[in-house]
């Protein structure tokens, strides 16, 4: 990666453009913010692998496992998940809702239960990331989603993991270093919370760096199982629970101190417990100067639990009115471990550089501002200490040159 933004924005671009045509998300080369802070060193907490597949991949694995799509043209297919995710703008803001964007991986998971489509899903994935300029990645996702064709839990964890190894090594020979954590998912509605657990320390030596718990949050809550979270606290081991995105301070709560969580997958609603005493229209200073915290905010606050914040993908499930208006602006600057994640690249048509485009064009941030959550989410890494010290070490090489919009 480069130190000097401006310098080398032309040569990245043109160099990714080539490779990452197809990727989920969108091309950015035509996009200057975009392609621009895609020459910088990012670092992705919050990625799900099913929601960041090629269109071109979904329809050539879909043809060969006999699924049926709404249509094979890719462009076309890229189009539908997009709507189908609730990305349908009424006068300047998003619209949608948790449960029917979740519907929409009934396709992509459809492609991914086998070891070919597992192994090829998770190459790409790593491929498109690095090309993107995230240098590290913990990637999560639900092995006991992929067993409906016979496959065992460790045969889907031990695909993926090859498919990782495959993209690091691919990306390496296009002259791109990114290095993989994986996160080990188990889903809120189903019950195999300790199976997967299990799981997860059983590989903590091959590449699993932490235990997660995804889908719907109203009605399962976090203490629905505490055993798996109970074993893997005795087991010193990582936890990052998805909680404040589609239910309250209750979910984020139970998440920190019943199942331990030292990192929020959204965690965007710890704003309900924020009161701001300025009247509407305060500019920023005048809210954060007028800002009320809660104990649970403030606890949040206090120990520095990083929030995997997805702007857009919050738009899009209604915990945000657009990037413009949402709160991890004005958390940033109330001092809380924010991070800028993108949930589901596919879903969402976005990347990583995307994300932080938005948040430039949008909500006015400045290359500071990037640099700020870019260090947050390297020290909140699952990773040994050594390799996130050399890893925040990377990240503070990064220009504060003014981008996008508000470039001098």
């Amino acid at each position: 990666m480069t130190a000097d933004l401006a310098d080398s924005a032309d040569s990245a671009d043109s160099a990714d453009s080539a490779d990452s045509a197809d990727s989920a998300g969108t091309d950015d080369s035509d996009e200057t913010a975009t392609g621009r802070i895609a020459a910088l060193p990012t670092v992705l907490l919050h990625d799900h692998l099913d929601g960041g597949l090629r269109p071109t991949t979904i329809v050539e694995l879909a043809e060969h496992v006999g699924l049926s799509l709404p249509t094979h043209d890719p462009a076309e297919l890229a189009q539908w998940f997009t709507r189908e995710a609730g990305t349908e703008v009424v006068d300047g803001v998003a619209t949608g809702s948790l449960e029917k964007y979740l519907r929409t991986f009934e396709v992509t998971l459809g492609v991914m239960q086998t070891v070919e489509g597992l192994r090829r899903v998770a190459r790409e994935a790593i491929v498109d990331l690095a090309a993107d300029g995230v240098v590290h990645v913990e990637e999560r996702f639900a092995p006991e989603l992929h067993t409906m064709r016979g496959l065992g839990l460790q045969d889907v964890l031990d695909a993926v993991q090859q498919g990782f190894a495959d993209g690091v090594a691919e990306a390496a020979e296009a002259g791109r270093s990114i290095t993989v954590g994986t996160l080990v998912t188990a889903m809120r509605q189903l019950d195999r919370w300790d199976e997967v657990a299990d799981l997860a320390l059983a590989n903590r030596d091959r590449g699993v760096v932490g235990f997660d718990i995804a889908g719907p949050e109203r009605g399962f809550p976090a203490t629905r199982h505490l055993s798996a979270f109970q074993r893997l606290r005795e087991a010193s081991f990582p936890v990052t629970v998805h909680a404040g995105e589609a239910d309250g301070l209750g979910s984020i709560a139970a998440a920190l101190h019943q199942a331990g969580a030292s990192r929020l997958g959204h965690g965007v609603r710890i704003v309900d417990d924020i009161e701001i005493c300025a009247p509407v229209g305060a500019t920023l200073r005048e809210q954060v100067e007028s800002a009320r915290l809660g104990y649970l905010a403030h606890w949040v606050r206090d120990h520095q639990v990083a929030l995997e914040v997805c702007p857009t993908s919050n738009t899009q499930t209604g915990a945000a009115r657009s990037v413009a208006d949402h709160p991890i602006t004005l958390l940033k600057h109330l001092g809380f471990a924010v991070t800028v994640n993108t949930d589901n690249r596919l879903q969402s048509a976005t990347s990583m550089s995307r994300e932080l485009a938005c948040l430039v064009d949008d909500a006015g941030w400045s290359p500071g501002d990037l640099r700020d959550v870019t260090l947050t989410a390297a020290r909140s890494s699952f990773l040994p200490h050594d390799d996130r010290q050399a890893l925040v070490a990377r990240i503070e090489g990064m220009p504060t040159r003014p981008i996008g919009r508000h470039s001098a």
